[in-house]
């Protein structure tokens, strides 16, 4: 249970600093969280991917914002286009 609490409170974490970081605007500041959170499943699958692991509390914010941030770019390229 304590994994999941500090997985959400990470991936909020990364969702305002991404949003932030990339001076997002269209999504509430919940929506941000949720592609923070998803952004952080995707960010620890691509340093995965590609061969490094984060251990610590710093390491993860730092691995879930990238993740975010890509998450992020990527609905914002989708949005784009439709």
């Amino acid at each position: 249970m304590q994994s999941l609490i500090t997985a959400l409170v990470v991936g909020a974490i990364a969702g305002w600093l991404s949003s932030t970081l990339l001076k997002s605007k269209g999504l509430t500041p919940a929506g941000y969280v949720v592609l923070g959170i998803l952004g952080a499943v995707v960010g620890d699958v691509l340093f995965g991917l590609l061969g490094f692991s984060e251990h610590g509390f710093l390491a993860s914010v730092i691995v879930a914002t990238v993740g975010s941030m890509a998450v992020i770019w990527l609905v914002k390229q989708i949005w784009k286009k439709g």
